[in-house]
């Protein structure tokens, strides 16, 4: 390789920074060396991961964990040597409550997200009408699909399942986990295992056995310990940012505060021009922004790429975190939080119980709760002023829980445009990006717009966003 090769990355996120984390990891494994150059357009890298410290508590901005069972962040973790911070929940598997007909009711024990895999609990069950789950009974005799064109969310539910379970089970945990509408997303993009399931075993009942089996098998650290399904660290997921910076110090050249214009193409390499009126030479660019940023960056180079990228829709969200003396609320706050189904009205689309959840969020007599707002159906909310955000945030948790008890602090991290959401056809739009993509030489995506939304898919496209360019770079 020649050694003026210069490797430039827009964005300092948690993708960008993966990928020049594996960038310099396989240039010194000896496939050459050349310059890296990671531009992010804010004071600060890390993206909407943020940890925040006050009075004993920590505070996530954003994401709080990852999924043990997608292995690729776990095994950053350990190549970081931050194992040890690996932080399981308090209880494997902590009871979430759905807000239904004006009162919280335990999400039956043995539902995988929203498939049921026990009976007794599910017999026992408030949330469900017996209708409903006489209706979810009858998911293995279901036959499964023939048709291959993309189907949504709530399609797939109401076919397999009912609209019951639809509404009461999968649009909350949806909603909270991807802040989405089932009516528009893409099953076969955003729950790809589900699909998997109905094709593998005619059935989601018994895809769930059988893939509940492989996780118990793989669910094990290296000392032989189990983790749970969802895995924190013990300082905040801060520690990732700050770890990854520091990893690539030196090896990397890190602007901040720097915003870039525009994009061209010159014969064998990209010039970037930036606000402050710098141009920046590259062989291989990095574009590990937001889909939408991206479109406006490429839409010079490019018009029909930066369509579709901007054709991926995003929503906004914002967490609100409450902390409160915990002998003044009544709540046994017995699990890992609630969800609440749109057809509820409220202002909170989802809450964790962060200090029951996990050890360490709040000092001893203390509680802590963050509420999620927003989303693909409520998004308007996130633009609030704070004290109206507030005022909506507190009547939802009396009224849900009972707290009439003023809380010590709240902390509001607002995300505007950060959640992409893959709507049907995503899959075939992701593909004609990348042909797209793959006619300029040199030029990369990466990121959660594409593949996989949460922190490990994001980490596993950052590897192999690296080993791409190292190849090219090698040709």
């Amino acid at each position: 390789m020649e050694k003026d090769k210069n490797i430039l990355i827009i964005g300092g996120g948690i993708a960008g920074l993966a990928t020049a984390y594996y960038l310099k990891k396989g240039l010194q494994k000896g496939a050459g060396s050349c310059r890296i150059t990671l531009i992010e357009k804010g004071s600060r890298l890390g993206g909407n991961i943020i940890t925040e410290r006050l009075d004993g508590f920590l505070i996530e901005g954003g994401p709080d964990c990852f999924l043990s069972e997608k292995p690729w962040a776990l095994a950053l973790c350990r190549e970081l040597g931050i194992e040890e911070e690996l932080l399981p929940t308090k209880k494997p598997s902590g009871t979430t409550y759905v807000y239904s007909d004006g009162r919280l009711h335990p999400l039956p024990e043995g539902i995988i997200l929203m498939v049921p895999t026990k009976v007794l609990p599910l017999i026992r069950d408030s949330l469900i009408s017996w209708r409903g789950k006489l209706r979810m009974a009858m998911e293995p005799f279901i036959p499964k699909r023939k048709e291959t064109a993309d189907e949504s969310l709530a399609e797939f539910v109401r076919r397999r399942l009912g609209e019951e379970v639809l509404q009461k089970i999968a649009q909350p945990l949806v909603a909270g986990i991807h802040a989405g509408d089932p009516e528009t997303m893409s099953v076969r993009a955003s729950f790809p295992k589900f699909v998997e399931m109905e094709e593998k075993y005619g059935s989601l009942v018994r895809g769930m056995l059988h893939r509940m089996k492989a996780m118990r098998s793989m669910a094990k650290k290296k000392d032989g310990k189990r983790l749970t399904m969802f895995v924190a660290l013990k300082s905040g997921m801060q520690l990732l940012v700050d770890t990854l910076t520091d990893r690539i110090k030196g090896d990397v050249t890190i602007l901040k505060d720097t915003a870039v214009n525009r994009i061209e193409k010159e014969d064998h390499h990209y010039t970037v021009e930036t606000e402050g009126g710098e141009s920046l030479r590259a062989h291989a660019l990095v574009v590990a922004t937001p889909a939408w940023v991206a479109a406006e960056l490429l839409e010079a180079l490019d018009e029909e790429l930066s369509g579709l990228l901007k054709s991926i829709p995003y929503v906004s969200t914002a967490t609100v975190s409450l902390g409160y003396e915990r002998d003044r609320l009544s709540h046994p706050m017995d699990g890992f939080g609630f969800v609440v189904p749109e057809k509820e009205g409220r202002t909170i689309m989802a809450a964790t119980w962060t200090s029951s959840k996990w050890e360490g969020r709040a000092p001893e007599g203390k509680a802590l709760i963050r509420c999620f707002v927003g989303g693909a159906k409520r998004g308007e909310l996130v633009q609030l002023e704070d004290v109206e955000l507030i005022r909506l945030v507190k009547k939802d948790l009396s009224d849900i829980m009972g707290i009439e008890e003023e809380p010590l602090f709240v902390r509001i991290y607002r995300w505007h445009r950060a959640m992409p959401q893959y709507t049907i056809g995503h899959i075939e739009r992701v593909e004609t990006i990348e042909r797209l993509c793959a006619s300029y030489s040199g030029l990369y995506l990466t990121g959660s717009a594409y593949h996989g939304i949460g922190i490990s898919d994001t980490v596993r496209e950052a590897e192999s966003t690296a080993e791409k360019v190292i190849a090219t770079l090698l040709g």
